[in-house]
């Protein structure tokens, strides 16, 4: 499978929840409708609720990909609602 290309991204691997999904979600508000953001983050709760709350959100999780190194990178497409 191909590489994800992003249009951003954003590190929150320093914050904690609920900054994580804060910090995420006006980082991919600041994209137009179509692009791809990159959200690097640490394993444990942020990969169990940022990935959610982008859906109930509306936009389209791409992927979750585990960087091998206790981190995680979500990709997410904008969708408007």
């Amino acid at each position: 499978m191909p590489e994800i290309t992003f249009d951003a991204e954003v590190d929150i691997t320093d914050k904690v929840c609920p900054l994580t999904f804060v910090k995420a979600k006006v980082s991919l508000e600041e994209l137009e409708e179509g692009e791809v953001l990159a959200i690097r983050m640490n394993d444990g709760e942020p990969v169990q609720n940022v990935p959610r709350s982008m859906k109930e959100e509306g936009h389209q999780v791409l992927k979750l990909k585990d960087n091998e190194d206790g981190t995680y990178t979500l990709y997410v497409k904008k969708v408007e609602a």
